[in-house]
């Protein structure tokens, strides 16, 4: 009499947002992409991903954020799961994921969920990958992959995907105004590029002024430095977004800025207090309907559960 094999049990990964506190858009590239110079930090809005043994693949979005995530082929974390099986012969899984990152809003929330996908293949079959690893297989899903991997504070470069650890001092504090309906990355980088088309665009170089910022830990001075070059592109097809920035600014908030290709807005706030009552100011102005608030440099996508019973 032969035993059943084994199971494995569950993993549930929980992974975070990222706002990008600098993003220089460089000319674009003959592979299609542009050359990027990035400085991403990991804030405390956070997507749970549980991937689990199945008979065919598949994944289920839930959570108050959820809407609009495919639940197909096109979702980012079940096309992490298929190339992991191109390189490691896996068998069939389901992802199961409950957003409470913005969808389409800037913040990474499908990358995010891939690079969970990616920590949880790995403890569910045993695949006994170290950080490189995973990073050169995130690396070949999109640009902000790979730093969700590990989270803090990055500069990214290429296309966003080459990492350098930032050294940043103390916590930083944010509200994020959450725009209704999302906006096509694609489409922000070809508005830029038309905003940008009788200019000479130079390769970008990361501003020492922001590292520095952040080495100080003082929020004063790292709002002084939080800039974005897709915000111009952001603000052309989405105008409604300038009033949200203002607001943000009108109401206490030290910097703003739009969350990489937008359309949520980040503001800098100098306290969890002050987050407090710039969250609040903002919804009773009726400027925006939904705001989140959160902290950072947080750790990238770590297991928080494996059950095993």
């Amino acid at each position: 009499m032969t035993s059943a094999p084994l199971v494995p049990a569950p993993v549930t990964v929980r992974v975070p947002a990222k706002v990008n506190l600098e993003l220089l858009v460089g000319p674009r590239r003959p592979d299609g992409y542009h050359a990027l110079s990035t400085v991403f930090q990991a804030v405390s809005l956070y997507d749970d991903v549980t991937v689990a043994a199945a008979e065919d693949w598949g994944v289920t979005v839930s959570g108050p954020l959820a809407a609009g995530v495919p639940e197909n082929g096109d979702n980012l974390a079940l096309r992490a799961a298929r190339l992991v099986e191109t390189h490691f012969d896996i068998d069939p899984v389901h992802i199961a994921i409950r957003k409470g990152i913005p969808v389409a809003g800037g913040m990474a929330g499908g990358s995010a969920d891939a690079a969970a996908t990616l920590v949880a293949l790995d403890h569910l079959w045993d695949l006994d990958l170290d950080r490189e690893e995973l990073e050169d297989l995130a690396s070949e899903l999109g640009s902000d992959v790979p730093f969700l991997i590990a989270g803090g504070t990055a500069m990214g470069s290429g296309r966003g995907e080459l990492l350098a650890p930032v050294l940043a001092r103390g916590t930083y504090h944010w509200v994020f105004a959450l725009a209704e309906g999302g906006l096509s990355t694609p489409a922000v980088y070809a508005e830029c590029d038309r905003l940008r088309a009788d200019e000479d665009v130079p390769d970008p170089v990361p501003t020492a002024a922001l590292v520095s910022a952040l080495r100080t830990g003082d929020p004063h001075e790292l709002a002084a430095q939080l800039s974005n070059d897709l915000q111009a592109a952001s603000l052309s097809l989405r105008p409604d977004l300038a009033e949200v920035l203002a607001a943000g600014m009108e109401y206490g908030a030290l910097g703003g800025i739009v969350s990489g290709s937008g359309p949520t807005t980040a503001f800098l706030v100098e306290n969890n207090e002050a987050g407090i009552d710039l969250a609040v100011a903002l919804t009773a102005s009726g400027v925006v309907r939904d705001v989140r608030r959160a902290s950072g440099p947080v750790h990238g996508a770590h297991v928080i559960h494996q059950r095993t019973d």
